[in-house]
């Protein structure tokens, strides 16, 4: 099903608002042009919590670009789908690369280079972002300041709110309906093997079922510019991931699939993680307090397997709840 052209107007596609819009805020400075692109009282989920209002964004924006006056973004892909007749999601996988010039809340200028990959997953309707979820991996962010990310951990601030990242139980299927709505009927097939996938394999820990899901080639690159090749390897990371919160539940919160001529197949999910840190300890002595993790993952596929997966999820932010569970966290927020 095509996308409704006014649900990215004045813009020729989808893809196009997202990769213009992206430019217009942060490559020219635009941050006052933010009201013209978000829904006022649009909400941006992260990793430590929830930003409410456009306001509340705009000022972050401009302490973000503010220490990074010179960091360029690359997108790597856009996936779009539509949701109803006036709206689409789209799942953007960017690059980030700069030096750290100014003040951030990781303190003072380093002029060190700083790396990451990001994803941005925007529900737009009638041409305005009405909801937001942003996945960095900031560890990569922090060793490639120079910093320290024990120490970064601590001075952060995770969110007080009870309802945690989402504040909403998971859909029943992300195939049918997520975090952005119904899905059209196209691409089902696609949708629910990664949602198998992803239930089967990595939250009722199948690992022994990864080929069935993946090309002999298969690439993965993760958190910390971490790269591993074939299944065998797979499974490693994934039993690495996991291992630090052994009871951990992972709930699909939202799918979208596209397929385009030079692209091919691509998936986009947004995912949760939940456990208890009494595990393999990871990042440091084990506290057996609850951890939440807000993830996103995106696949491609080939002949109906994957053949490569980008995961991207923030281990600054599982790490400062860490140490807020240890009390060795700044008193001052």
């Amino acid at each position: 099903m095509a996308i409704n052209p006014k649900s990215h107007a004045p813009f020729d596609s989808p893809e196009d608002y997202i990769l213009s819009w992206t430019d217009l805020i942060w490559d020219d400075y635009g941050m006052g042009r933010l009201p013209e692109h978000y829904a006022q009282d649009m909400v941006v989920h992260g990793a430590y919590g929830p930003v409410r209002g456009v306001e509340d964004v705009l000022r972050g924006s401009l302490v973000k670009k503010s220490a990074f006056p010179n960091r360029i973004g690359t997108a790597e892909d856009v996936i779009c789908e539509e949701r109803g007749d006036d709206a689409f999601i789209s799942h953007h996988r960017v690059f980030h690369s700069g030096p750290q010039e100014g003040w951030s809340a990781y303190g003072p200028p380093t002029l060190n280079n700083s790396e990451s990959r990001n994803m941005a997953i925007c529900l737009v309707r009638n041409g305005l972002v009405e909801e937001e979820w942003v996945v960095r991996d900031e560890y990569r962010v922090v060793t490639t300041l120079g910093l320290d990310p024990q120490e970064i951990a601590r001075k952060v601030a995770f969110t007080d709110e009870a309802e945690g990242l989402f504040g909403t139980p998971a859909p029943n299927s992300a195939v049918t309906a997520g975090e952005s709505g119904p899905r059209p009927s196209t691409h089902t097939e696609e949708a629910a093997m990664i949602d198998e996938f992803l239930r089967e394999v990595w939250n009722k820990r199948h690992l022994e079922r990864v080929p069935e899901f993946t090309q002999r080639d298969l690439f993965l690159e993760t958190t910390r510019a971490r790269v591993r090749t074939r299944p065998h390897n797979y499974r490693i990371d994934l039993s690495q991931m996991i291992a630090p919160f052994p009871d951990a539940t992972i709930e699909v919160r939202d799918i979208a699939v596209n397929t385009a001529d030079e692209q091919g197949t691509r998936v986009g999910v947004l995912w949760r993680l939940a456990g208890t840190y009494d595990g393999a300890p990871i990042y440091g002595p084990i506290t057996r307090t609850p951890v939440e993790i807000l993830g996103s993952s995106q696949f491609l596929l080939r002949k109906g397997k994957i053949i490569r997966e980008w995961r991207v999820y923030d281990e600054i932010a599982v790490m400062a709840q860490i140490a807020r569970a240890r009390g060795d966290e700044p008193t001052a927020r």
